[in-house]
């Protein structure tokens, strides 16, 4: 293995051995929302005139796991790497930018794709979706997971202890992942908040990973498509640019 694929499997490990936390935790956090609220709202209207309450909120508990865990994995091992003083190792590697990059949100990509598998697996009993269009669960599962493994590189490239890193997650991944119709279509909203939606890249993730299920979606899958490869695209250079300075990692 060269340079990159070692750090690749390193970050992997990292997170695959301790499973049970890293992947077996979220599972278990899924399948309580899906008991609760399938139970709660189970006698809600049809969704898009055809799905069931269970059967909508699927997709949407598995693409919030594939997010909040791609965005955990690649911040909370910068930070972690950072207390503990052993990222001057990786400093010292022949690796470029690029290499960092490729590693760190890879592996997001693999933790946040496995999370979520396990959530489809032990939730699609409450409610079967079907598959309308399987190409589009794919690429918006991989986008979406990287997406949120760049960002949680940039948070773990600023924050320099772990109340500066939960900040990020609670303030800003947290609250656009709740408010992006993980729970509910925006169609059931106010005018104005279906506006605030549209402003919520999230939403676009979710609604077009949902269209893959449904073959019916709030919006158009092109263009959740075009906004969520935008988004990917500045974040993934914003990534890049700090790396490639070392902001806050050659002190």
């Amino acid at each position: 293995m060269n340079g990159w694929q070692t750090l690749l499997y390193k970050e992997v490990l990292r997170f695959w051995k301790v499973g049970f936390q890293t992947v077996g935790a979220p599972i278990l956090t899924a399948v309580l929302y899906m008991l609760i609220f399938g139970h709660v709202l189970r006698d809600q209207p049809l969704i898009y005139g055809k799905v069931s309450y269970a059967a909508f909120l699927v997709p949407g508990l598995v693409m919030m796991s594939v997010l909040q865990n791609a965005f955990a994995n690649s911040s909370s091992s910068l930070v972690q790497s950072k207390i503990m003083g052993n990222l001057v190792f990786l400093l010292l590697t022949p690796l470029s930018h690029w290499h960092w990059f490729i590693a760190y949100v890879g592996s997001s990509v693999v933790r946040g794709l496995a999370v979520g598998l396990g959530v489809f697996v032990v939730t699609v009993f409450f409610g079967q979706p079907g598959f309308a269009a399987p190409q589009w669960i794919l690429a918006f599962a991989v986008l979406g997971a990287a997406l949120l493994g760049g960002l949680g590189l940039i948070a773990g490239l600023w924050a320099e202890k772990f109340d500066q890193m939960a900040v990020f997650q609670n303030f800003i991944v947290m609250p656009m992942t709740f408010l992006s119709g993980v729970f509910y279509s925006i169609h059931s909203l106010p005018p104005f908040w279906q506006t605030v939606s549209h402003l919520n890249p999230f939403f676009y993730m979710i609604d077009g990973f949902r269209y893959g299920f449904f073959g019916t979606s709030d919006v158009s899958p092109w263009l959740s498509l075009g906004i969520v490869g935008a988004a990917l695209l500045l974040v993934s250079a914003t990534a890049l640019h700090l790396l490639k300075i070392g902001y806050k990692i050659r002190h």
